[in-house]
């Protein structure tokens, strides 16, 4: 079968041609290919005997719609143009994020319920195991931890912080997705819930499903914290289901999570973050508490002012929280600091102390029995016992009410009545007395309140205005002191007039009798001064004289060693230039012996001289111009000398005049050789 065979037959070839493509998609819609990193959502088109899904939107019985199962990775063989397959990623969450799940089909919501509880379907992966078990539809209370997962998401949405994993269906419902992950975003719910160390906060947690409070209640009590219970331990609020079964309560929490990472769904529980109670070294911290169940009274019989319950019932704890760090829930309850050292209240405006409590006091304004209206400042150092600050909570309220409301009415009062029966010069001449006599009667009155006294500081009465009729009564006071003093000053001059004539006149006889002292000691002083001089002259002349003698020796040693230097030195150089002579006698005899007499000897040192003459005068030998006139003389003066000499050396070497042999020199000689020979010493 060739080309031309399809131009021949082109019905036929149609046929075939379009056999061929049925073939090729028959082939396609059997053999399904599904990457590794996704999965197959299969939806089916028909089902002949089961026909469509009646109830639900999951086909759990084979009907028509889509089925729960999914395809993973590789070839899957189906039947033909009965499925639709779905192409979807695997659903990621990155580490350190949280991923929210949302149900399309499960059961019902009920109307106390705000999240769909799926205690018994946990599994999101498997779509039948979460349907059969009574899972519900909505949002879910159980999240996804960091990790890959194979989601139907058809019948799942799960929403990340990056992307949104979903099947889209139904265009209305992207609107819901994105407004429920704005509220996760807005909770912060993307991540855990992480408190640090250092940042000394506790979590207050608040519940949005579950039952709510009951009556009259504020605070949800803690539930379901016995670890060793595990179908109740909800482990801090991370497992909602379990947290419900065990009596959980919707609303804020009395419980409170401390440091710590913690996987929490914000859509079922918000968490905010709040100081630390502390309580400061010197000061306590008396707890009334709002929520708890109702305690008996604790305070006594005596104790008209309130009660007082165990600690962790509803009202004032009798027990007062130590210094320290506490992870305390403020929303259950308030602590008020009560300060256990000593602080000081003034009544002084303007002087307000570190604690506050009397920012509002200022001086106490009193009237004199003479009709004087000062204002006085006050100082009050005060006490409060740790065991007693829940007493003054109770019966006060707070530390500045009992200051504000009690303190400063009574000691104002007391002030008062105290100014009343005293002239002013007497309030302020018996400033002492009246600081004693206040602080003896005053502790009385403090005790009364549970408080301790410590002191009272009373200040300088004023007139509230620079030169009022106090001041002058000041200035006359010192003025009249001033003179009081003058007469006292001039009566202790004069006697110090009177004293200061009897010093001189001790002085002056203490003078003289220093002057008869001081010579009668220098008359003895000069006495030993002379005896010391004498025995020290001594001294220096026996020292000179032994120093002379010394010198005189030392002299006449010197002389002697000198002369004899000297002669041994006189000797030695005779020896010496004799020595020398008889050597330098040998040599010259043998020179004269050497150049054949005297005679020779003299012709060579003769001609020697003449020789250097005739060099350094530069005059010629031989002269330029021979002017003899005759055989015989003439020449020159050079001619002449050097004839004679050379006539005279030679007869000397013919023998003529020769020297005899003098018996007397040889004798010389002789002795000279002897005592050159002879050795020194």
């Amino acid at each position: 079968m060739d080309f031309n065979w399809f131009l021949e037959h082109p019905g036929l070839a149609f046929l075939l041609f379009i056999g061929g493509i049925a073939l090729l998609i028959l082939l396609a819609k059997t053999f399904r290919y599904i990457p590794n990193n996704r999965v197959g959502i299969v939806e089916k088109l028909f089902a002949p005997k089961k026909g469509s899904v009646a109830k639900g939107y999951i086909a759990m019985n084979e009907e028509a719609g889509f089925q729960p199962e999914l395809l993973r990775g590789g070839w899957h063989l189906l039947m033909p143009f009965q499925y639709r397959i779905h192409k979807m990623p695997l659903v990621t969450i990155p580490q350190g994020k949280i991923g929210y799940v949302f149900a399309r089909d499960g059961q019902d919501l009920p109307p106390t319920q705000a999240l769909a509880s799926n205690a018994k379907g946990a599994d999101f992966q498997d779509v039948v195991a979460f349907l059969r078990n009574g899972g519900q539809k909505g949002p879910q209370r159980q999240i996804l931890r960091e990790g890959i997962y194979a989601i139907n998401l058809a019948q799942f949405v799960v929403l990340t912080e990056d992307r949104l994993f979903y099947l889209p269906l139904d265009p209305g419902e992207l609107e819901t997705f994105q407004k429920m992950s704005a509220i996760i975003a807005e909770r912060g719910g993307w991540r855990p819930v992480i408190i640090k160390g250092t940042d000394d906060a506790v979590g207050i947690v608040t519940v949005h499903d579950g039952p709510s409070l009951h009556s009259g209640e504020i605070i949800a009590p803690t539930v379901g914290e016995d670890s060793s219970r595990v179908d109740t331990y909800h482990n801090n609020f991370q497992d909602a289901d379990k947290f419900l079964r065990a009596g959980g309560l919707r609303g804020r929490q009395y419980q409170v999570l401390v440091e710590g990472t913690y996987y929490i769904n914000r859509l079922f529980a918000t968490v905010e973050l709040i100081p630390k109670t502390i309580v400061e070294v010197g000061t306590v911290g008396v707890v009334v508490s709002y929520t708890g169940e109702k305690g008996a009274d604790i305070s006594g019989a005596e104790y008209r002012h309130g009660e007082l319950v165990a600690r962790g019932q509803r009202g004032v704890w009798s027990e007062a929280l130590l210094p320290g760090k506490y992870a305390f829930n403020t929303y259950a309850g308030k602590v008020s600091i009560v300060p256990t050292t000593n602080f000081i209240l003034k009544w002084t405006r303007g002087e307000v102390g570190s604690h506050k409590f009397d920012e509002n006091l200022t001086e106490v304004s009193l009237i004199t029995k003479d009709a004087f209206e000062p204002n006085l400042p006050l100082s009050v150092v005060v006490h409060i016992d740790y065991r007693k600050a829940p007493l003054v909570i109770q019966r006060f309220g707070d530390v500045k009410k009992l200051v504000e409301q009690t303190l400063d009415p009574m000691v104002s009062a007391y002030f008062k009545n105290i100014g009343q029966t005293r002239t002013l010069i007497q309030l302020i001449q018996d400033r002492s007395n009246i600081q004693s006599q206040s602080s003896q009667e005053m502790k009385e009155k403090f005790a009364l309140y549970n408080l301790e006294l410590q002191e009272v500081l009373i200040g300088t009465p004023t007139s509230g205005a620079p030169g009022g009729q106090i001041e002058q009564i000041l200035i006359q006071l010192r003025s009249r002191q001033i003179a009081n003093e003058q007469v006292e000053t001039y009566e202790r001059q004069q006697s110090a007039a009177v004293k200061e004539r009897e010093l001189r006149e001790a002085e002056a006889k203490a003078k003289q009798q220093t002057l008869l002292t001081e010579s009668s000691i220098s008359i003895e002083i000069q006495s030993n001064q002379g005896k010391a001089d004498y025995a020290k002259a001594q001294q220096q002349a026996a020292q000179i004289q032994t120093l002379a003698g010394a010198e005189a020796e030392k002299v006449r040693l010197m002389g002697e060693g000198e002369a004899k230097r000297i002669k041994v030195m006189a000797e030695a150089q005779a020896e010496q230039a004799a020595r020398v002579g008889i050597a330098q006698a040998l040599a010259i005899e043998e020179q004269v012996r050497a150049y054949g007499g005297p005679q020779f000897q003299l012709v060579q040192q003769v001609m020697s001289r003449f020789a250097e003459a005739i060099e350094k005068s530069q005059v010629d030998v031989v002269p330029k111009i021979n002017m003899a006139g005759g055989t015989q003389g003439g020449g020159s003066l050079i001619e002449s000398l050097l004839g004679l000499l050379l006539s005279q050396k030679v007869g000397e070497m013919a023998g003529v005049g020769a020297a005899v042999p003098d018996p007397q020199a040889e004798a010389i000689r002789n002795e000279l050789r002897s005592r050159m020979m002879k050795p020194k010493g």
